[in-house]
C-alpha cells in the first residue's frame, strides 16, 4: 500500500474515532461488546447446511470493534433467554425467510420482547433491522403485516430524509458531507421486493408512536419507510444494506465508493457503541469462548450467491 493510500486510511478511521470516542453520558461503557446475529433456514437444506448467516454481517460488526455469536433458529425460549442475558445486542439480517412461521421469525419474536422488557427495567440492549429484518420489526411492533411489492430488488437509492432527522441518535454524529452525500447520492442498496409504505406506516399507530421516521424512499410509484429509530428504545431499523457497500462485491449495482464505504462505517460504528452501553456479560470465559463466530469456517459462495461468504450450521 502507497503512503498515500496509508495516510488516507489512518486519518479516516482516526476520524471515526473521535467521532464515535464517547458514548452518551449516564452509561457505563462496555469495550468487549458481543452482538449477536441471527440466523436463517437455507433455502435447499443439506446434513450440516440447514441455516446460515452472510459472512458480510460480521464483518460489518467486527470491522466497529464488537465481536459476533451466531444465534441459531429452532431454538428453545429457555435458551434464547440465556444468550440474551450474555450478549450486548442484537442483529436482524436480510434474506429470504419468512416473517410469520420460520425458525427466524419464531428466534426474533423472542428476542424482540426480551429487548422490550428489559430496555424498560433500564437494562439496555440494542436491536437492529436489515431489509428482513426491517419487515420483521414492522410486523412486531404493528402485529400486522402492512408490506406491500415495490420495484426495489437491485438498486442504490439516495436517502429521502425526514424532518424527524434533527432529533436522530443514528445520524447525529455523521459528517455534514456524508450526509450531503446520502441525501443526493444513491448510496443506499435496496434488495428487497417488498416495502412498508409511507401511508401505511403511518396510518398505523403502533408504528406512529413507536418509531421516528428518518427517511424515505421511492420506487416511482410507491413512497416507502426505508430507515427507522425507536423513540423510546435503542431499536433501528434500515429497509436498505449499509453492510454492503463495504463488503459485498458479487452484483453491479452495490455502490462502493468512498461515501458508500464511509457510510457503512458510520453505522456499523454507531449500532456497535449502543451495544457498548450493554453490561450483559456469558456466564464464564469458556462459554463465551465456544458461543463466537471464530468456531466456525465462512464458506465463499459468490460464484453462486448474492453474498460473497456465508456461514454455515447445522
Amino acid at each position: 500500500m502507497n503512503l498515500i493510500c496509508v495516510a488516507f486510511f489512518s486519518t479516516f478511521f482516526f476520524q471515526i474515532i473521535i467521532s464515535f470516542a464517547v458514548v452518551s453520558e449516564g452509561h457505563k461503557i462496555n469495550d468487549c461488546p458481543i452482538i449477536g446475529v441471527l440466523a436463517q433456514e437455507v433455502y435447499s437444506p443439506t446434513p450440516g447446511n440447514n441455516a446460515y448467516i452472510a459472512a458480510s454481517y460480521v464483518k460489518y460488526l467486527e470491522s466497529a470493534g464488537a465481536r459476533v455469536v451466531p444465534v441459531m433458529i429452532n431454538k428453545t425460549e429457555e435458551e434464547y433467554t440465556i444468550l440474551f442475558k450474555s450478549i450486548n445486542g442484537i442483529l436482524f439480517p436480510g434474506g429470504g425467510a419468512s416473517i410469520f412461521s420460520s425458525g427466524y421469525a419464531k428466534a426474533a419474536s423472542i428476542f424482540y420482547k426480551l429487548a422490550l422488557d428489559a430496555n424498560s427495567k433500564g437494562d439496555y440492549f440494542p436491536v437492529w433491522g436489515t431489509c428482513l429484518g426491517f419487515e420483521q420489526l414492522t410486523l412486531l411492533t404493528s402485529g400486522k403485516s402492512l408490506l406491500s411489492q415495490t420495484n426495489t430488488s437491485g438498486v442504490a437509492l439516495p436517502l429521502n430524509f425526514t424532518k424527524e432527522l434533527k432529533d436522530s441518535r443514528m445520524f447525529k454524529d455523521f459528517p455534514e458531507d456524508l450526509m450531503a452525500s446520502l441525501a443526493n447520492e444513491p448510496l443506499t442498496e435496496n434488495s428487497h421486493q417488498w416495502s412498508i409504505s409511507t401511508k401505511r406506516f403511518t396510518g398505523n399507530e403502533q408504528l406512529k408512536k413507536f418509531y421516528r421516521i428518518l427517511s424515505t424512499n421511492t420506487d416511482g410509484q410507491t413512497e416507502f419507510v426505508s430507515t427507522v429509530e425507536a423513540y423510546d428504545f435503542p431499536i433501528y431499523g434500515t429497509q436498505w444494506h449499509p453492510e454492503k457497500n463495504a463488503f459485498e462485491w458479487t452484483r453491479g449495482y452495490i455502490p462502493h465508493s468512498t461515501a458508500a464505504v464511509r457510510t457503512t462505517f458510520y453505522l456499523a460504528h454507531f449500532f456497535v457503541n449502543e451495544a457498548r452501553k450493554s453490561l450483559h456479560t456469558f456466564p464464564s470465559q469458556k462459554d463465551e469462548q465456544n458461543a463466537l463466530i471464530y468456531n466456525y469456517q465462512p464458506t465463499y459462495t459468490g460464484k453462486k450467491s448474492s453474498f460473497e461468504q456465508k456461514y454455515y450450521f447445522d
